[in-house]
């Protein structure tokens, strides 16, 4: 019987996997300290989800046991061994260049709790560093070894989720100015800005390996349970304590940022936009912050929120139906669950 795995099992194992393939593919080179802005914050952490799923997707589309298989010589439908590995790191890499972009846009000073890569260096270096992953994430695609057809096809995947990517963030800073947005043009917002990197991670392996036809499917998948990803983000912002977090608790609301749970709020007569009295982060207290969730709580927001974000979890399990029943699949759907249970 094969063995069962738990997602803390499997995203400790593929986080330390993913790890070592970052140096490996991203090593330091001249100018160091280029290369090394570049490497910080995938240095100071972070859970490999994305590039976890993307592995996990090339192991259900297989029938291969999780683990079983060195994922730089993986089996394709041709029988060509496939580096999945590369096509992960690429993943990665994309979500750390997005990161320091953000955090220039919305000065933030801390990321993973360390300073932000444009504190830590200076804002040129930063915008370098993020234009250096953008590269390097288009050149590790290209590692795969799969056909010059399916390299096209993978490659036009990660083009359009990067273009998308800055269009989500554009809608996210426009919101910010705007007095009131619909629940349909925040869920529009956040599949752009965060759902499209989970949907490439999930559908990119059906490209590379062979399995078109599982496509759509996977790349479903991956829009229903990032947009429930980001919705959780919003919920830990105003739950989670600073320390754990990360970053300043309640940041979003003290920016003004539009959330599934603000845009709710408003729709039920709550004056956002005073819940706090500072618009900085540096002088907000936490005794606001826990006075604005209370009213947000008593508005139904809050749960409204994890409502849709369960419901977004479960169409996401449903599109996963197109895989073969085995245990990588069954912690794809887990792994679904994870992302509205966490923490931080």
């Amino acid at each position: 019987m094969a063995q069962q795995h738990t997602v803390e099992d499997i995203l400790e194992t593929r986080r330390q996997i993913v790890n070592e393939a970052i140096s490996e593919d991203l090593p330091i080179d001249d100018p160091k300290k280029l290369y090394e802005a570049s490497r910080y914050l995938l240095e100071a952490g972070g859970k490999r989800l994305r590039p976890t799923i993307l592995l996990l997707a090339a192991e259900a589309l297989t029938d291969v046991e999780p683990g079983s298989e060195p994922y730089r010589e993986f089996p394709a439908v041709d029988g060509r061994p496939i580096d999945v590995l590369s096509a992960a790191v690429s993943i990665e890499i994309i979500q750390s260049f997005t990161l320091i972009h953000d955090d220039i846009m919305d000065d933030d000073d801390m990321r993973r709790g360390v300073p932000a890569v444009h504190r830590e260096y200076d804002l040129s270096t930063a915008i370098l560093a993020g234009d250096t992953l953008y590269s390097k994430a288009f050149e590790n695609m290209l590692e795969t070894g799969a056909t010059s057809e399916q390299s096209v096809r993978a490659l036009s995947e990660l083009a359009t989720t990067c273009t998308e990517i800055c269009e989500g963030q554009s809608l996210d800073i426009e919101f910010e100015s705007r007095p009131a947005i619909t629940t349909e043009e925040y869920l529009e917002m956040v599949e752009l800005k965060t759902a499209v990197l989970y949907a490439a991670a999930a559908s990119i392996p059906a490209i590379i390996l062979g399995y078109e036809d599982a496509f759509d499917s996977l790349h479903s998948y991956g829009l229903d349970i990032g947009r429930a990803f980001q919705i959780q983000d919003d919920l830990l912002d105003l739950t989670t304590p600073t320390k754990k977090l990360g970053k300043q608790r309640g940041s979003d609301l003290v920016e003004n940022k539009q959330t599934l749970i603000t845009v709710h709020a408003r729709e039920q007569g709550v004056d956002v936009d005073s819940l706090v009295d500072t618009d900085s982060v540096e002088t907000v207290t936490e005794a606001e912050i826990d006075e604005a969730v209370q009213i947000l709580e008593e508005a139904g927001s809050i749960e409204f929120a994890r409502q849709r974000a369960h419901e977004l979890v479960e169409s996401g399990k449903q599109h996963l139906e197109v895989l073969p029943d085995n245990e990588a699949h069954r912690l794809l759907s887990e792994i679904a669950e994870y992302l509205i249970e966490r923490e931080y």
